[in-house]
């Protein structure tokens, strides 16, 4: 069995890499695509001020909070604290409020978003005509925590992302697309000749594309870190395991489309409604913290989420294995089901 694995996914790695277009696209596109954010990107400042607001312990913010109410001001709700300083520090939020009784904020130091945020903070407190409308006065000064950090520029933000996206595309057109054209161009048929199982064939495409999905990707990497000095704070093995088990799942997810389709262009469409969702609601290009609360539910049942998510905490929020556990554990489980149901759908004809 195992022999018969080997030999088609040479022979699917071979046809890959001859490609010498296909190869060129899949290295350059993602380079090229962080490259221009961050040349578009280079200036950090926000027209928007974005506060943290600690939701847990707190009944009524808002009377406690006259602050609360400043307009031009996005207030995004918050309940891992620990997260939300860290956040603080890269300059991510301009300041984070706890409206509970402990009544305090944190705010970087060398942030200017934060030191405009914070004067608008202690001139509501002290200032704020309504404060008598909730029957509430001005009150003491919230206790003020002092935090440090640089801050995280977009590209640096964005690129586990692209990576992740990379290896989407790479992942549903790669097997989706090609097992098609096979089929259509009778290919399927001829193996159907050998004692080719359904599910050897399959598990062949998976550790084939897997093959050429992370070496794109490393070199992707390689060549953004030659590039651009992006974090990697934390474990290289534990973002490894993020991008494996986001690829498996991906293909497989690919080969499900791919498994009984006889035209390309239906394919094409199909892999089209899968991956454009996922980009948008994943947090690829923005952060899902400010959408609406029906998209950030939608966004958990998409796997890309799980992936860009398992990626940032690791590059950026410094995390090992142990912390992107619940995320590789869910995308290799997605992986598993993903392929036994494409090898029950699947059909050489």
């Amino acid at each position: 069995m195992w022999r018969r694995i080997l030999t088609i996914l040479v022979a699917r790695n071979r046809e890959f890499y001859r490609d010498r277009a296909g190869l060129s696209w899949n290295i350059l596109m993602p380079i090229m695509m962080v490259l221009a954010f961050a040349f578009i990107f280079t200036d950090t400042s926000r027209d928007v001020f974005k506060v943290g607001v600690i939701t847990e312990g707190a009944e009524s913010p808002v009377a406690a909070f006259p602050f609360l109410q400043t307009r031009h001001i996005q207030f995004i709700p918050v309940t891992d604290t620990a997260a939300a300083i860290g956040k603080v520090e890269r300059h991510q939020l301009d300041l984070l409020v706890d409206p509970s009784e402990t009544s305090r904020y944190w705010v970087n130091s060398e942030s200017a978003n934060g030191y405009l945020v914070e004067r608008l903070l202690l001139g509501a407190r002290g200032l704020d005509d309504q404060a008598g409308d909730h029957g509430e006065s001005a009150g003491a000064i919230p206790q003020r925590v002092t935090v440090s950090g640089a801050a995280l520029r977009y590209v640096d933000w964005v690129l586990p992302g692209v990576l992740a996206m990379n290896i989407m595309f790479s992942s549903l057109w790669g097997v989706g697309w090609v097992i098609v054209r096979y089929r259509k161009n009778g290919v399927l048929r001829r193996l159907k000749a050998t004692p080719l199982s359904p599910w050897e064939f399959l598990t062949a495409q998976v550790f084939s594309r897997l093959l050429v999905v992370l070496g794109a990707s490393l070199v992707v990497y390689t060549g953004a870190s030659l590039l651009l000095d992006f974090p990697m704070r934390g474990s290289y093995l534990a973002l490894l395991l993020v991008y494996v088990a986001g690829a498996l799942c991906l293909i497989s997810l690919g080969l499900i489309v791919s498994s009984r389709l006889r035209t390309e262009e239906v394919a094409d469409g199909l892999l089209n409604l899968i991956s454009w969702p996922m980009l948008l609601l994943s947090g690829v290009w923005f952060s899902m913290e400010g959408a609406s609360g029906a998209a950030q539910i939608l966004s958990r049942f998409l796997p890309l989420t799980h992936i860009v998510e398992g990626a940032r905490a690791v590059m950026i929020d410094g995390a090992g294995v142990v912390q992107v556990l619940p995320q590789i554990g869910l995308l290799a489980g997605l992986a598993l089901l993903f392929l036994t149901l494409a090898a029950w759908m699947f059909r050489w004809e």
